[in-house]
């Protein structure tokens, strides 16, 4: 489907007299009375809303339908197909009634020939026998294709604009996903999301956009290829196609308790990974070399869309981060949890709010609301009221689940009711063979970088499963689907339809089999920490800087996000939210008063109720802890005695105060000695 123009053009009225090929002079009939003409203008207004009801209606029943035949699944444990493939499959068959069982309109378009002008016009104005009609702009059409314009009104009506995907749906997806975020094992492998997500994404971009710009010269040599598709188009298709959304995959997982970790790995790298695609699709369509061949190399413009990259990834970001940052001290500066309502309604709207704000500043509102889910989950949802708490969660959660139900059912009607699509045997095939290619080039290069620094490697098993996770779903089709003006975009768009169609009933029905193959252990509390092994404790006791250094390097990304969390515990939270410790103990006595003014007087009375919330926010969350002596001192400047004894064999007793330690974190500590100095740090080391 064509882009809608953006610049408002001026409306051009045209005296067109020869209208009897125009549809609304036949249903008139020329010269019948005026009381005739309004009738039959009546009768079309009353027909186009009896259809527009009956679109609407179609989309209701197949998802009442997809809920009634989910719960039989999960009634009979079913579990080789999940909800969206079952939401694609009414899709497709409602898409086969629509597109042979409804009977087309009588009425055919007839084309004009404006060649005096240069641009179309957002308006036209015809004067049809002395009354004038307004026609919108809906797109542009190949001339090859001028007397094949789809004649079916009711396939016109499921047809929806493009941005009703990006403006409407998509943002109670990804809101969801950073609202309902485990925070607890995706910052204990951060670093390991992020570099899949950053540097795992621009690696498939690129390795797939040249294996199909290969694939697009093998299509020019043998004749196949009848316009344009350059290198740019490629790397597009590269940056859509990379967009993966293993819900399928997830959603297996968390029904059957898989390992937390991989769990965290897949869903930290499809939340952030959708993010980048994006950004990195603008960044492409930005690229814009100088010259008469604007579709060469060209080193300015290179750098210029890596800026562009940069810029709207880092502006996304902080307004999400401030949205969520003003939703919080509006939380707690007023007495909205007094009404939940209202406190409800305001939250919704201040989180859609935020994707829309963005869109409409030139960044990316996916990017924006992803990080206003995780900022509000943070800071906004300690504010909240429990009714409120209750709401927004189930609010989104159902609001997640129609709209992606709803998309899967789209796509199932699309592949009937599209009109411009382009199926290349030559380009799907080796669409395939590229994403495999790109996935592989993915997981496993950056698996192994990742294991040089992690403590708990992320073995092979996990790697195959992460290899064959990587689901295309409602990211992939809502960019696909965005632009669909050239020949290039609409081949991109019928490819990546059956891509996606082939991951989430193919890949997504064979993952519980696949579990079983690789031996990944199911039925694990997401709670729980990995089994101990027997390095659990590494005491050293002078051996040597080599040893020291090398624990150093273990534990920096740990120390590095421990100084944040010390930060964000001490002074973020009081400041946005009623929980943490008075902003009067941390702040220096020259801040009295403003630590006053922002401290509200619940930070008093929810100290260890902060403890037990941010228990969720980071693995073996305990302060950062040095002993002097017999002297223990916090990173909070708590401090206290301390005794420890040392058994017979070498091994060391803890005291009563340690147990109590540990217990509170979940687990063992990771003791480094030196120097007559014990420094605890949190045992999980993941990059």
């Amino acid at each position: 489907m064509a882009l809608p123009l953006r610049r408002r053009l001026p409306v051009l009225p045209l005296l067109l007299l020869a209208a009897g090929g125009l549809r609304a002079a036949e249903r008139s009939g020329g010269g019948s009375s005026s009381a005739m003409e309004e009738l039959a203008t009546e009768k079309e207004a009353e027909e186009s809303h009896r259809q527009d009801s009956v679109s609407l209606l179609t989309f209701i029943l197949l998802l009442t339908l997809t809920i009634l035949t989910i719960w039989l699944f999960k009634h009979r444990r079913v579990r080789f197909l999940h909800e969206t493939g079952l939401a694609m499959i009414y899709g497709l068959i409602v898409g086969v009634i629509l597109r042979y069982g409804t009977p087309s309109t009588s009425g055919h378009d007839k084309p004009f020939s404006c060649s005096q002008e240069d641009r179309p016009f957002t308006t036209l104005l015809v004067n049809v026998s002395g009354k004038f009609f307004e026609y919108t702009l809906k797109g542009e059409i190949s001339p090859g294709k001028i007397h094949n314009v789809e004649q079916n009104d009711m396939l016109r009506k499921v047809t929806f604009d493009p941005e009703v995907f990006f403006n409407i749906l998509l943002p109670p997806i990804i809101f969801h996903a950073g609202y309902s975020l485990k925070k607890r094992h995706f910052f204990r492998n951060l670093g390991s999301i992020l570099a899949y997500a950053f540097l795992g994404t621009a690696v498939s971009c690129f390795i797939i956009g040249n294996l199909m710009y290969g694939v697009v010269k093998l299509m020019k040599l043998v004749g196949q290829l009848s316009d344009k598709f350059y290198y740019t188009d490629c790397l597009l298709f590269g940056a859509i196609i990379s967009a993966t959304d293993p819900v399928t995959v997830l959603a297996i997982f968390n029904e059957l308790h898989a390992d937390v970790d991989l769990y965290a790995l897949l869903f930290g790298e499809s939340v952030l990974n959708d993010a980048v695609a994006i950004v990195l699709s603008s960044s492409i369509v930005a690229y814009q070399p100088t010259g008469e061949n604007t579709h060469a190399f060209d080193a300015a413009a290179f750098f210029k869309s890596v800026g562009v990259f940069l810029g709207i990834f880092s502006g996304s970001f902080m307004m999400g981060a401030v949205t969520g940052v003003v939703t919080a001290l509006i939380s707690k500066f007023t007495k909205l949890h007094c009404f939940p309502l209202l406190e409800t309604a305001l939250f919704f709207l201040m989180s859609w709010s935020t994707f829309l704000l963005a869109e409409a500043c030139g960044f990316t509102g996916v990017v924006a609301v992803l990080f206003c889910g995780i900022t509000q989950a943070h800071y906004t949802y300690n504010n909240l009221s429990v009714e409120s708490r209750s709401r927004t969660k189930q609010l989104f959660e159902v609001l997640h689940f129609l709209a992606e139900n709803f998309i899967f059912s789209y796509m199932g009607l699309a592949l009937f009711t599209f009109q411009k699509h382009i199926f290349s045997p030559v380009f799907i095939i080796g669409a395939f063979i590229a994403i495999f290619l790109g996935r592989a080039a993915h997981i496993y290069p950056l698996s192994f970088l990742l294991n040089l620094g992690r403590r708990h490697k992320i073995s092979w098993n996990f790697q195959h499963m992460m290899m064959f996770s990587g689901l295309r779903g409602a990211m992939a089709f809502a960019l696909a689907i965005r632009d669909t003006a050239t020949y290039s975009h609409q081949m991109m768009f019928s490819t990546t339809l059956l891509i996606v169609f082939f991951t989430v009933w193919i890949v997504g029905g064979g993952t519980t089999p696949m579990l079983s193959w690789l031996n990944i252990r199911v039925g694990v509390d997401p709670d729980q920490d990995p089994p101990p092994t027997n390095d659990s404790f590494q005491v050293l006791q002078g051996d040597g800087p080599d040893s020291e250094r090398r624990n150093r390097t273990k534990q920096e990304s740990a120390w590095l996000f421990r100084l944040w969390y010390s930060f964000d515990h001490n002074y973020l939270k009081p400041i946005l939210t009623h929980s943490g410790p008075p902003l009067t103990t941390t702040l220096p006595s020259w801040c009295g008063l403003i630590a006053r003014c922002l401290t509200s007087p619940q930070v008093y009375d929810n100290q260890e109720q902060l403890r037990e919330e941010d228990s969720d926010f980071i693995l073996n969350d305990g302060d950062l802890t040095v002993t002097y002596g017999d002297t223990t001192i916090t990173a909070n400047g708590s401090s206290g005695p301390h005794t420890a004894t040392t058994s017979l064999d070498g091994r060391r007793t803890k005291s009563s105060s340690e147990e109590a330690l540990e217990r509170d974190l979940g687990a063992a500590d990771h003791e480094v000695t030196s120097r007559g100095t014990r420094l605890v740090f949190p045992l999980e080391d993941n990059a």
